[in-house]
């Protein structure tokens, strides 16, 4: 009987045990339990770093953790992006970076470090930053319907530059020729501001942009004639869309989002995803969100995840018709 009552005291033990190492590992664990990074994979000082330090502190409070903004700049956003998967599986490392990571990217690099759909998976759409057409005042053209009639009657054509081959700004010009007939040769810039630079020198003839090159347009330097969306941008509600005069196709919002490496915690994501549309729905972070040139867009993981197969869907047939490859 004792020796019964003993092998039942052991049993007991290991089920408790094993119960309490099981406890350990769901999804109710606790979290966050250290400082969360946030990868961002641009430069400091450019609108998405912007965004992340306008977000850290406000999700800092809701976390009741410590949130670091880190830059890792560099080739497109792979750069942080490598970083985040290799050393980003401790349920406490996020990536900020641009949708094109996972849409463009693995059709431009001919090697990238990561397999974006295999080694990332999304957690929030921070913002959408819509890109607008905007022309050199001395063309000569004050509508879309001038402009698109004085490229198809030129007889050289137009150049307009980019942030730089496969940006976003430059598939919106390749978007725009396409649905127009136009003729325009692309000129690769490191960035969108040297671009419009060059665009308000009248160097280039044309050039998408965020809303932040408007001081330009006030200043006369430049017109804008048109905004790559579905919608009007809450921005600027009085520009119009390219589909509003009848040109079809010409969408290329800029995605910024938050991503998490593959394996990480469901619970994680849903939490950092609740976590980060409280914050954006905030009336003074989506007032800072505009002031910056971009809309805060609080979305589900998987509204976000399906964002992301648009854009994909949008842009691949684009980029294989363009053939470009990045080493």
């Amino acid at each position: 009987m004792l020796l019964r009552r003993r092998c039942l005291a052991l049993m007991m033990l290991a089920l408790t045990g094993w119960a309490t190492a099981s406890h350990a590992q769901t999804p109710s664990e606790a979290w966050p339990v250290k400082p969360v990074r946030l990868v961002v994979g641009l430069a400091p000082g450019g609108l998405v770093d912007v965004l992340a330090r306008t977000v850290q502190p406000h999700l800092a409070e809701a976390l009741k953790q410590t949130v670091i903004v880190e830059n890792r700049g560099g080739a497109g956003g792979n750069v942080a992006g490598a970083e985040v998967v290799r050393n980003g599986r401790d349920n406490h490392t996020f990536l900020l970076n641009p949708s094109t990571t996972e849409s463009v990217n693995p059709l431009m690099f001919a090697s990238m470090p990561f397999d974006p759909q295999r080694d990332l998976r999304p957690v929030a759409l921070l913002a959408n930053s819509q890109l607008f057409l905007f022309v050199r005042s001395s063309l000569g053209v004050n509508t879309l319907e001038e402009f698109v009639e004085y490229a198809r009657k030129r007889p050289d054509p137009l150049n307009y530059g980019s942030a730089g081959n496969g940006t976003t700004p430059h598939l919106a010009g390749e978007l725009l020729k396409q649905a127009t007939g136009m003729q325009a040769t692309h000129a690769p810039y490191r960035g969108v501001a040297p671009a419009i630079q060059d665009l308000a020198a009248g160097q280039i003839d044309f050039a998408f942009g965020p809303a932040t090159v408007f001081p330009m347009v006030q200043a006369g330097k430049l017109k804008v004639l048109a905004v790559a969306s579905r919608k009007r941008a809450a921005v600027a509600p009085d520009i119009r869309t390219f589909s509003e005069a009848g040109i079809d196709g010409v969408f290329a919002d800029s995605l910024f989002g938050v991503y998490a490496a593959a394996g990480t915690r469901d619970d994680v994501v849903d939490h950092m995803n609740a976590e980060i549309n409280k914050v954006l729905a905030r009336p003074e972070i989506q007032a800072r969100f505009l002031d910056a040139g971009a809309e805060a867009i609080p979305l589900s993981v998987t509204d976000y995840a399906a964002r992301v197969q648009d854009e994909k869907k949008l842009f691949a047939p684009l980029m294989k018709s363009l053939g470009l490859k990045e080493q």
